[in-house]
């Protein structure tokens, strides 16, 4: 099997792709790309041209993945030795609950926040505090756990964590001065782990070649 990823190594989407495939422990190519000169190859395979991408070649068939859930899922499907999914339905749907309100809700003040510009906005404050809500309710979480929704990790905290530290690390001051302690410590820890650090080394930039598909 070849297993091929695309990504960019300050994106927070790519970020929790990579550490559900470490924590599977599935060998797969690494591709670091520049945004503003995306390979042919994958635009071919995915033509919405974003990454993280997934491409998996075995037996002759070939399968695209090209959401970052949907390569977590993947990855933790084929081995999950922490049990970042594997939990009860009750413990699943907030597990995916909570991720939706990253991905639908967080997200979008995080992007406004940290480039104002990029939407015509000349004030980013109210931004930042409608992102602080969301903040705020992990603290919340983390008060009666270790992690977001229990004693041990689980794809919650993979798949939020990235988004919590860009977020953060756009005025760091700020946000160390906030009543959020628990949730600090638990980006701090993150951001000092094997897993993190290990996904977080930076490869040389790759170069398409007609012989390297």
């Amino acid at each position: 099997m070849q297993v091929v990823l695309y990504s960019f190594r300050r994106c927070p989407y790519a970020m929790r792709a990579r550490m559900a495939l470490h924590v599977a422990q599935i060998q797969f190519e690494h591709r670091e790309i520049e945004l503003k000169a995306k390979p042919q190859h994958l635009l071919a395979i995915s033509p919405k041209g974003t990454v993280p991408v997934l491409w998996i070649k075995e037996d002759g068939r070939e399968l695209v993945v090209d959401q970052s859930l949907d390569i977590m899922k993947w990855s933790l499907d084929k081995y999950d030795p922490e049990n970042w999914i594997h939990h009860s339905q009750e413990i699943k749907d907030q597990m995916f609950g909570l991720i939706e309100k990253n991905d639908l809700l967080f997200k979008p003040e995080l992007d406004r926040y940290k480039y104002p510009h990029r939407f015509g906005l000349s004030d980013a404050l109210p931004n930042r505090s409608a992102g602080l809500l969301f903040l705020e309710e992990l603290e919340m979480h983390l008060k009666r756990n270790d992690f977001l929704l229990g004693s041990q990790i689980s794809m919650a905290d993979v798949a939020i964590m990235p988004f919590v530290r860009q977020f953060a690390r756009v005025d760091w001051p700020w946000f160390e001065s906030l009543p959020l302690e628990r949730l600090r410590a638990w980006l701090v820890a993150f951001e000092r782990s094997d897993l993190f650090t290990s996904i977080m080394a930076r490869p040389a930039l790759w170069n398409e070649s007609p012989n390297t598909h």
